[in-house]
């Protein structure tokens, strides 16, 4: 006859059991939602994954471009001041010849330098009334030849939009009205430029800024 005992055996309760099952589901639960999902997937429904810093471990697969290795580098620096300018160009009917009806403005940049701009006719009621050409190009010393770069010719009573200078030089408008109302042309300036002084080219007119369109031509009278 042995003397061996039989092997003890553990009983546990059918609902000690579940709370051990639903413990165990719940745990693994946060650690889904609370690790797993703000580190891998950028998803954090519990905001535990802020907290901790988890969520910082996600990153999206990223491609690198050299964004100064094109001849027009994505991001620059400049040497002048960012500013800004309002231009009011009063122009005559189409009665007032070219002295009166057109007039050409223009500002100073350097290649590569940023401008945006938006200008409008008004006082102007008929798009095929007012011509533009949009254009730029270089002030040459002596027998230096001009780059000239033309960038749009049309009719319309206004536009906006931003240009990249292609080099040194004056940038800017033509505008012509042939209506039969005279119009002031309103140019808003926003970027790396310079003001062309009057009388120099680009501002023959001798356009001042940052008056009204009453005073921004004071050498200009019709009856001359």
């Amino acid at each position: 006859m042995s003397d061996a005992s039989p092997p003890a055996q553990l009983t546990v309760r059918p609902k000690t059991l579940a709370m051990i099952v639903g413990g165990g589901v719940l745990v693994g639960t946060l650690i889904v939602l609370g690790a797993i999902m703000p580190a891998e997937y950028n998803m954090d429904p519990l905001g535990v994954g802020k907290l901790s810093g988890v969520s910082r471990l996600w990153a999206p697969e990223e491609k690198t471009i050299d964004a100064q290795s094109s001849s027009a580098p994505l991001a620059r620096n400049y040497n002048i001041p960012l500013r800004s300018d309002v231009i009011e160009i009063p122009l005559t009917d189409f009665l007032g010849g070219a002295k009166g009806s057109e007039l050409e403005y223009k500002v100073r940049m350097k290649e590569g330098a940023t401008l945006v701009f938006e200008w409008e006719a008004i006082g102007a009621t008929n798009a095929n009334d007012v011509h533009f050409d949009f254009h730029g190009h270089t002030t040459p010393v002596g027998n230096e030849e001009m780059t000239v770069a033309t960038y749009q010719q049309d009719y319309g009573l206004s536009q906006k939009g931003a240009l990249t200078a292609p080099f040194d030089g004056i940038q800017g408008w033509q505008f012509s009205n042939s209506g039969d109302k005279p119009v002031v042309i309103r140019v808003k300036f926003h970027g790396f430029y310079e003001l062309v002084p009057a009388g120099e080219p680009g501002n023959e007119g001798r356009i001042v800024a940052n008056v009204p369109a009453a005073k921004a031509r004071p050498d200009f009278s019709p009856a001359n």
